[in-house]
């Protein structure tokens, strides 16, 4: 990492000429550039999509964990293998549906489009982590609230949520490394410029001739 930072002070004779070498001059230039040419909205985007599918998949996640372990629903073995039946679903296998799916919603091309898909593709591991964790948690809590008056809405909210934080603390984690590195839906379902995430606009910084990667080494750093 202090090795890409300090090439983000170089030109290309200096990166070429001596990479392990210190920037001559420590001139912004370069960070200047490349958050002009378009870090600035990449990062935008990718804050925006991966804050709310992260969210999005933590409340369904919790809420469809919660039916699965505390309530006396019908039926919950074949919806729990219906659920994690999502985890043997490639996404690559998805790609041409999804794509045509999107275009008939009108989501092609818009922050829904990745927001939906990281959701959807990510509920199925994190109710499945949170309802490991629920298995566990003493249902007298739940009886006594429910003595208590409280509704299935105020368990959910009051009590079971508190007590699951570590687990949906992990599951923003994992959801927020996945959401912020995936390249393959954002490549696809965004492209359009002003709509690309991080790992794509990375890519578009470098061109097929006279790369700057002064340029591109400041882009990865920022």
């Amino acid at each position: 990492l202090l090795w890409m930072a300090m090439n983000g002070f170089k030109n290309n004779a200096q990166i070429f000429g001596d990479p392990f070498a210190l920037p001559i001059s420590w001139s912004w230039v370069n960070y200047v550039d490349a958050w002009n040419r378009g870090v600035r909205s990449y990062l935008t985007v990718s804050i925006l999509v991966t804050v709310a599918s992260a969210l999005c998949t933590v409340l369904i996640s919790a809420w469809t964990a919660y039916g699965l372990t505390r309530t006396k629903m019908p039926g919950k073995p074949l919806i729990v293998g219906f659920v994690l039946g999502g985890l043997m679903l490639s996404p690559t296998v998805a790609v041409i549906p999804l794509v045509k799916m999107m275009q008939a919603l009108g989501l092609y091309n818009t922050y829904w489009a990745l927001i939906v898909l990281y959701t959807a593709f990510r509920i199925p591991f994190s109710t499945f982590l949170i309802r490991a964790y629920m298995l566990d948690l003493p249902r007298d809590v739940d009886e006594a609230a429910v003595i208590d008056g409280a509704t299935e809405g105020q368990i959910f909210r009051k009590i079971t949520l508190p007590l699951c934080r570590p687990i949906i603390v992990s599951c923003i984690i994992l959801h927020v490394l996945f959401a912020w590195n995936e390249y393959l839906f954002a490549m696809i379902f965004s492209g359009a410029v002003g709509m690309q995430t991080l790992p794509v606009g990375l890519t578009s910084i470098m061109a097929k001739h006279g790369t700057n990667y002064g340029v591109v080494f400041a882009a990865m750093t920022i």
